[in-house]
């Protein structure tokens, strides 16, 4: 019995031992004080916001008369310059109204010769009348007979010019539905997006149907939503830059044109959209793509940072704090320090601490972090 106390005894101090020397034990205590250097840096107070990739300038080209659509000659992704072939419409409606128009007005052309020279004979008939009645060789009659006809062949003349010009008219119109059928590009750029394919038959009689969009990619909008809590610190010329997913560390860099008023609701959620242009001269920005947006707010450079979780504040004064400094024998004091900009890491430090000392940032528990391993 008493070599089974003894062993007993001896079991349960070496259980307790483990307990208290196993890190994880309640009497052992590795929390230490995580410490770092002042240092000098940059500082951006920045607002976030995800935006998209659009055109600088785009044009949707449509088709003005109706027919089939017989030839495409571009695709999705096809650079043309202003003036360049695009597409031709089936034109023989156009092209029958056309020789229709032109025949007509050749007709009224035609009869303008003969119009002019009955004028001419009226009037010389009038005149010779005119003579006769002053030599009482004529009647009154007679030279009233004239002066009609006269006014008859003038009449006939200006309505057949009136012709004319409707039918020169008609032709323009007609030739101008012709040209239609032949697109071209109204402007350099990219196709970014074709609507319709060849052998579609197009009606252009109620709207204008669309058959592709050139865009041009060398300077792109970024759109940005920027949440209604957030677009209160922005403002037109503001700098701004943003990274896309696969562009790595690249950043673009522009500033704020446009804070639009109409804001977009999602899930009850209000965001304005804020609008600012870069330059895509290398065509790496494509159109719809995702962007990380920051909005500058402030930035300083070369500043003294100190890390916002090694400040204090006692007084509800924000740009005042109190740090504890670490000497060089591991001694700590606590010192008040002014403060400047802050991002949501660092904090500009405007007086209190020098480049080099050291402060207390946080603890770093090790027990905690070696029991969340061993769960």
């Amino acid at each position: 019995m008493n070599r089974r106390k003894v062993i007993g005894w001896l079991t349960a101090g070496v259980v307790v031992l483990a307990y208290i020397v196993w890190p994880g034990g309640q009497s052992g205590d590795d929390s230490a004080p995580i410490i770092v250097t002042i240092e000098r840096g940059l500082i951006e107070n920045t607002v976030t916001a995800t935006g998209t990739m659009e055109p600088g300038h785009w044009v949707d080209v449509g088709a003005q008369v109706s027919g089939q659509l017989r030839t495409l000659a571009v695709d999705v992704g096809s650079f043309v310059d202003e003036g360049d072939f695009l597409a031709e419409i089936d034109a023989s409606v156009q092209a029958n109204r056309v020789e229709a128009s032109r025949a007509s007005l050749e007709a009224e052309k035609a009869q303008l010769s003969a119009r002019m020279a009955a004028v001419e004979l009226a009037r010389s008939n009038l005149r010779r009348q005119r003579d006769l009645i002053e030599k009482n060789l004529t009647s009154q009659t007679d030279l009233d007979g004239a002066v009609n006809q006269l006014a008859a062949a003038e009449s006939t003349l200006a309505e057949l010019h009136s012709r004319i010009l409707s039918g020169s008219a008609n032709l323009a119109s007609d030739e101008a539905q012709l040209a239609y059928s032949q697109i071209y590009a109204p402007m350099t750029g990219t196709v970014v997006a074709v609507f319709a394919i060849a052998g579609q038959t197009l009606n252009a009689v109620q709207q204008v149907p669309t058959i592709m969009r050139i865009a041009d990619l060398t300077t792109m909008i970024v759109r940005a939503d920027v949440s209604e809590a957030d677009v209160g610190q922005l403002r037109v010329a503001m700098p701004a830059y943003f990274g896309t997913l696969g562009g790595g560390d690249r950043r673009w860099h522009g500033t704020v044109e446009q804070i639009l008023p109409t804001p977009n609701i999602v899930n009850n959620v209000v965001f304005y959209p804020v609008l600012f242009s870069v330059s895509n001269e290398d065509g790496v920005l494509l159109p719809e793509m995702t962007a990380q947006v920051f909005f500058v707010v402030e930035s300083v450079a070369a500043v003294l940072k100190v890390p916002v979780g090694a400040l204090h504040y006692s007084d509800g004064r924000s740009n005042v704090a109190t740090v504890r400094v670490v000497g060089d024998e591991g001694e700590q004091a606590p010192r008040q320090v002014t403060l400047g900009v802050t991002d949501r890491i660092s904090r500009e430090v405007i007086d209190g601490l020098a480049e080099g000392e050291r402060v207390i940032a946080g603890i770093h528990d090790s027990n905690r972090y070696r029991a969340q391993d061993m769960e």
